[in-house]
């Protein structure tokens, strides 16, 4: 059966911008895992016939129509009413619904208030999917070929409905015999566009297993998914798949699946037992907290120094008066004495230094992301690299760091 999905919102609150539609986003990755094909994303107001017209929309271009939110105990939560009317259905009471909702309220010894039986209302016939974070149940329903589905709005509660329950209705739905295996494979250092144009006739030619790409955060990432029968032919073909696109651009693969460029340098850094400080500038010490956030990270460590200041950098990190008069703090030079002396001070094998103008305004007659990262391995040539970002303050800073943690594993990389 060739899926065609639609997700459709329901809330107010998501038109007017309250909320973001991170349900919507969740239930896309979760399918796009499954090979389910999402078409369509809208979002509709608390309004029956503005929701009546996008069923009726949907139906004609979509085989899999999914709602979230609407489920709940007040007027304006009009989901399961709308769509029972659309279906000519009724809406009728699950006993396990109601027995949960009523258990809940004598445990929490509140007095539970009558609409609060509206959540326990199902549609005839559908099977219920259970909600264990919340009251309102979820459904499910398959009629005239095409399959309904409805979670509740808050993700606490969706979330872990269509994992426990909503993906297994879903591929016993389909009659989903294959196996399906997803890989995500992580780039740094390439963009979206050169990335595709690498590899744009395994895009063009595509079957099985399918190539999704997708930037964000200064990285790309490919979403390699199989289908077969047997799950040991499914990672065949993802790892002849990956072969391919490795010989294209490996240089720029890191990782895998949900890994971080940070991750993976703590990990060969753990791995070759290396120690490692920074002196930080720019990022004003995001590398070091970032760093501290991986787990394993004490083994490695020694610490960091944020030197913000010109006087901080000469008196602490013993930069050159000359350089700072001479080349400035934003500068190649500046950047090598930070790492090669943060390195000594902390007394550890490796030294990250970090300077350069974030914005919003120039400095020392430097264009806004204009970045200077020195790597400092003990016993070797201290490197040096020229960064000209754009974008945001914030972005610059945090595409810095991940700059630093590709430039200091490629110098890894090429002593091992």
């Amino acid at each position: 059966m060739e899926t065609k999905t639609e997700i459709i919102a329901v809330g107010s609150e998501l038109l007017l911008g309250q909320i973001a539609n991170t349900n919507a986003q969740f239930l896309s990755a979760k399918l796009a895992e499954l090979g389910v094909n999402v078409y369509y994303h809208t979002v509709v107001g608390d309004n029956q016939e503005r929701l009546l017209q996008a069923i009726q929309t949907a139906e004609k271009r979509a085989n899999i129509i999914i709602f979230t939110g609407g489920l709940g105990p007040t007027k304006d939560d009009l989901t399961k009413e709308t769509l029972a009317k659309a279906l000519g259905t009724e809406l009728v009471t699950d006993d396990d619904a109601m027995q949960y909702i009523e258990d809940y309220y004598e445990r929490t010894k509140r007095t539970m208030s009558e609409n609060n039986k509206k959540q326990a209302l199902v549609l005839q016939g559908s099977k219920v999917l259970k909600n264990e974070y919340g009251m309102a149940p979820g459904m499910a329903l398959k009629k005239n070929e095409t399959i309904y589905m409805m979670f509740p709005g808050p993700p606490s509660e969706l979330q872990p409905m269509f994992t426990n329950h909503g993906r297994k209705y879903l591929l016993e739905a389909l009659g989903e015999q294959d196996k399906i295996i997803s890989r995500v494979l992580r780039f740094f250092g390439i963009g979206e566009s050169q990335l595709e144009t690498e590899i744009d006739d395994l895009i063009d030619n595509q079957s099985n297993p399918t190539i999704a790409p997708l930037a964000g955060d200064g990285e790309v990432t490919l979403r390699l998914t199989a289908k077969h029968s047997e799950e040991t032919t499914a990672i065949q073909l993802l790892n002849e798949t990956e072969s391919k696109i490795r010989e294209r651009a490996g240089e720029y693969l890191y990782g895998y699946d949900q890994s971080t460029i940070m991750q993976e340098l703590v990990n060969v850094l753990i791995k070759e037992e290396r120690t490692i400080a920074s002196a930080e500038s720019l990022t004003g010490g995001l590398f070091a907290e970032q760093m501290t956030a991986v787990k394993g990270t004490s083994a490695v460590l020694k610490g960091g120094i944020v030197c913000y200041a010109s006087e901080v950098k000469e008196k602490q990190l013993k930069v050159k008066k000359e350089t700072l008069e001479k080349d400035g703090a934003v500068s190649d030079q500046c950047a090598k004495e930070l790492a090669e002396n943060v390195r000594e001070i902390m007394d550890s094998e490796i030294g990250i230094g970090f300077t350069g103008e974030a914005g919003p305004e120039p400095m020392e007659d430097k264009p806004v992301g204009t970045v200077y990262i020195g790597i400092a391995l003990k016993g070797k040539e201290t490197k040096t690299f020229l960064l000209n970002l754009a974008g945001s303050r914030d972005s610059i800073r945090k595409r810095s760091v991940k700059y630093g943690c590709y430039y200091l594993m490629k110098l890894l990389n090429e002593k091992s």
